[in-house]
């Protein structure tokens, strides 16, 4: 069984956020997964990035922003008895698999009883198949990651 947790407290500004989540919640309803949804605190974000707006996109910001998220997916997954969590940050070129895996080891161990599942989705072609399920289901596509400082580069 899987469950999808929408938890993105960096998306700025909140019109972008709602446009997302309505992405997800129409997709959920499409296919029928369960989706659990997180607070939207952008307050809370940037207080834990404050000091690394400069920062370049990839750099030590987004290790602070996964961590963050991936963290409070560990914690849900654990008061919701769900053993196993990952994420899909991977999917992204943009990304650095090794650095969200390491957040994510990471906020299973502070959290504890849970397991983080690493992945690398876009290996075998794992990007390509997002943007052809994406083109099949008219999902919206952002250009940006979803911050202000990545909107800003």
């Amino acid at each position: 069984d899987v469950s999808t947790f929408f938890y993105n407290p960096n998306i700025h500004p909140e019109e972008e956020y709602r446009l997302r989540e309505q992405e997800i919640l129409r997709f959920s309803e499409e296919i029928g997964f369960p989706l659990l949804f997180g607070e939207y605190e952008p307050q809370a974000w940037h207080a834990v990035v404050r000091g690394f707006e400069r920062e370049p996109e990839g750099g030590d910001r987004c290790d602070i922003c996964f961590r963050m998220r991936l963290e409070r997916t560990a914690r849900t997954a654990m008061k919701m008895d769900i053993p196993f969590f990952t994420t899909t940050l991977t999917v992204s070129p943009l990304k650095n698999a090794d650095k969200v895996n390491a957040a994510g080891r990471a906020a299973a161990a502070d959290v504890g009883g849970v397991t983080f599942l690493e992945a690398n989705f876009k290996k075998k072609d794992g990007f390509k198949i997002s943007n052809q399920i994406a083109l099949e289901h008219g999902f919206y596509r952002q250009d940006y990651c979803g911050c202000r400082y990545s909107r800003r580069d």
